[in-house]
């Protein structure tokens, strides 16, 4: 019965370590998002900014039709770029929050997911 108790104390102090890892490294990677988030959005103001200037400073309609034009392809791209950059990163976080119970899920046969 005392060595069931003692077991019982060592998963319970193993599962408490774990989460807290987890939480550590889920907290690290969801600051890395928001500061990912937070630089994009600072890029786009400063960049919308200077497109709008660019497009009142146009000596023609189709001048301005044009730098509008340049403005959304180059948006689209880095939008997409953006969102893909920020799926890495959660991917990332996910996996390093997994990371401390790697061990605790073997002993079940539980692997980690690969992708």
């Amino acid at each position: 019965m005392m060595k069931s108790f003692e077991d019982m104390q060592a998963y319970s102090k193993d599962g408490m370590e774990a989460m807290t890892a987890s939480t550590a490294a889920l907290t690290k990677g969801y600051q890395a998002v928001a500061t990912e988030v937070a630089d994009f959005s600072k890029k786009s103001f400063e960049k919308n900014a200077a497109v709008f200037e660019k497009a009142i400073a146009a000596k023609s309609f189709e001048t301005a039709v044009e730098v509008q034009q340049t403005f959304a392809k180059e948006t689209f791209d880095a939008t997409v770029a953006e969102f893909t950059k920020l799926g890495e990163l959660y991917a990332a976080a996910a996996k390093s929050a997994f990371k401390p119970f790697e061990a605790s899920f073997a002993a079940f046969g539980v692997k980690a997911p690969t992708a």
